[in-house]
C-alpha cells in the first residue's frame, strides 16, 4: 500500500506569511523556511516583528480570508485523492489554515498551533512534535505503507528525503543547488506524470 505525504503552503497554498507582509508592508515578515532553514529561529523572529508591529492574529485572518488555493491546486488534489491516500503535513498553524481547508476540499492536515491571548496577541507557537514530517514518514513507513513525499522547501528535506520516493516542487534554485540529487516537478502537469510513476513503480 502506498501513501502520499505532501507540503501545503507554496505547493497548494500561496505563502501565507508572504502575503501579509505585502498587506502591512513588513519586508521581514517575507522570510519563508526558503530563506531559513531553522524553523525556530524563523518563528521566534516572526512573533518578535508581531509585537513590535503590534500585529495582532484578527490581522492575519484578514489577510488568510482573501487567499485562494495556487492556480489548478484544488483540481491536483481532487486528482491525487482518486489515486491514493494524502496526508498534508505542514509547519503552518491550525488558526491559520482552517479556512483555507475549506476551499481545498478538508484534506487530512497535520500541523500545529499557537498560544493566543484574549485580545489576539499571539504569545507563541506549540509545535505538535519536533521534526514532524520526517516523522510522521518514518511513522508510516513503520505501519508498513510504501511513502511518496514533495514539498517545496528546506523543511521538507526529511520528509523528502525519507520516502521510498520523493521529490521537490516548485523549489528555489537555493533547493536544487543544495541538493541536486532530488528531482524536481516544476508544475502540476509534471507532478502529475511524476506521481503516477511513483504509484505505478
Amino acid at each position: 500500500m502506498k501513501i502520499i505525504v505532501a507540503d501545503l503552503e507554496g505547493v497548494f497554498l500561496p505563502e501565507i506569511w508572504i502575503n501579509v507582509a505585502l498587506k502591512t508592508g513588513i519586508e521581514e515578515l517575507k522570510l519563508t523556511t526558503r530563506d531559513i532553514s531553522d524553523y525556530d529561529v524563523l518563528m521566534t523572529k516572526r512573533l518578535s516583528i508581531l509585537k513590535k508591529n503590534n500585529l495582532k492574529i484578527q490581522d492575519i485572518e484578514a489577510v488568510i480570508s482573501t487567499l485562494e488555493p495556487l492556480e489548478g491546486a484544488k483540481q491536483m488534489l481532487d486528482w491525487i485523492r482518486d489515486q491514493a491516500q494524502i496526508i498534508i503535513l505542514s509547519d503552518t498553524f491550525e488558526e491559520f489554515a482552517k479556512p483555507l481547508m475549506v476551499k481545498l476540499g478538508f484534506p487530512a492536515l497535520l500541523c500545529h498551533n499557537l498560544t493566543i491571548d484574549k485580545a489576539g496577541n499571539i504569545l507563541d507557537y506549540n509545535l505538535r512534535i519536533d521534526n514532524q514530517k520526517a516523522r510522521a514518514v518514518k511513522a508510516f513507513k513503520n505501519l508498513n505503507y510504501k511513502v511518496i513525499a514533495f514539498g517545496d522547501s528546506y523543511n521538507d528535506i526529511g520528509m523528502i528525503q525519507g520516502a521510498d520516493q520523493g521529490f521537490f516542487f516548485c523549489p528555489p534554485p537555493s533547493c536544487t543547488t543544495d541538493f541536486p540529487d532530488i528531482p524536481v516537478a516544476h508544475d502540476y502537469d509534471q507532478l502529475k506524470s511524476m506521481l503516477t510513476s511513483a504509484l505505478d513503480s
